[in-house]
């Protein structure tokens, strides 16, 4: 009984992965409501595409079922330690071209199959020196030691690069601040009431562009951006539709954080303040592409990561994360929802406290 009650809540953890917002669609068209995963890889994909990563072979995608296949304690331990789809793509489409056309719901098999070999199986999307690709001999002579030689290889593609890449952003955690970063405000501290900070993050609130109206005829829109129990809010700007604030806000990134949540809201002096939209930023793109890369004074000026926009998120257009100057930074341009119109651009910047 125990046995079948592990199995069962092993496998229940699988399926809460599963339902993570950015696990919703497939992690090489955006089909939504996958049900089927690269084990070996730490995707969740859908059938169209699982038939692809099938011909790839398992030593480089294992894929299974998440409904009707049985699952080994390993490879449900891979796919939670990679975290799902957004995790997977900051590292295999770090380096996705600027106009590519990624596939689509409707993508013909030919298609799918040019993307997810260029993807998986050629790493031609991942950091150059990251690639760890084995090209197979044409020629039937070689020796057995060979051919397993180049097994070995390829199935370190599906794998051994992304778990190299959470170790070093696991990194984080672990280590503390040293004198590069001085902080002496206490929402800075590596440890405040027992929650463990593993950075600084500084959004620069650029300016918005058609809100909604929520006085007569214009509104005093403001920001509030909202990270677990912190709060940072900009100043307001009087009756425009089209602010421009340009103005930073510091918030300290928990060990287990969740997204940033930005919300607008028009300033009233004789009832509450109205709510003119709001969005979800997810930080993970960010925060692990700048974990697994390392110190970023060490690089030259790179992309280094992309959140790519989805009917899921309020993401305007892809957003690259970069190395600019010696910084790790991402440009954001976000619709607001749950309101009728309205944009907001922003800029962040990510300080990690073991650097």
């Amino acid at each position: 009984m125990s046995g079948r009650h592990d199995d069962s809540a092993k496998m229940a953890k699988l399926k809460e992965l599963l339902h993570r917002r950015e696990n919703r669609i497939c992690a090489d068209c955006s089909s939504p409501d996958p049900k089927w995963a690269s084990a070996n890889i730490g995707v969740f994909i859908c059938l169209k595409c699982s038939g692809v990563h099938r011909s790839l072979g398992t030593h480089i995608s294992k894929v299974l079922s998440v409904t009707l296949d049985q699952w080994s304690d390993n490879e449900i331990d891979n796919m939670i330690e990679v975290g799902g789809n957004s995790h997977a793509n900051a590292i295999y489409e770090a380096f996705l071209p600027q106009n590519y056309s990624k596939p689509h719901p409707d993508s013909t098999q030919e298609e799918r199959e040019k993307f997810i070999r260029s993807k998986y199986e050629l790493q031609e999307f991942l950091e150059p020196s990251l690639r760890i690709v084995s090209h197979q001999s044409s020629d039937s002579g070689k020796h057995a030691d060979s051919a397993s030689h180049s097994v070995r290889s390829k199935s370190e593609v599906g794998s051994t690069v992304l778990k190299l890449q959470i170790a070093l952003c696991s990194t984080l955690v672990s280590m503390f601040c040293n004198s590069r970063f001085n902080f002496t405000n206490p929402r800075f501290d590596l440890q405040v009431g027992m929650v463990e900070f593993i950075g600084i993050l500084n959004v620069k609130v650029k300016g918005g562009t058609n809100l909604a109206i929520r006085d007569m005829s214009s509104s005093d829109p403001y920001v509030v951006l909202t990270l677990g129990q912190q709060k940072a809010q900009t100043k307001v700007i009087k009756a425009n539709l089209n602010p421009v604030w340009n103005e930073e806000l510091k918030l300290s990134v928990p060990q287990q954080y969740g997204p940033l949540k930005l919300q607008v809201f028009d300033h009233d002096m004789l009832s509450n303040d109205d709510l003119m939209g709001e969005a979800e930023i997810d930080l993970q793109p960010m925060i692990n592409a700048a974990g697994a890369f390392g110190d970023p004074e060490m690089l030259g000026d790179m992309q280094i990561g992309r959140w790519l926009k989805s009917g899921d998120n309020a993401l305007v257009r892809d957003s690259a994360v970069v190395v600019a100057g010696g910084e790790v930074k991402q440009e954001l341009a976000l619709k607001l929802q749950f309101t009728e119109s309205g944009e907001v651009e922003l800029e962040m910047h990510w300080i990690p406290l073991n650097m």
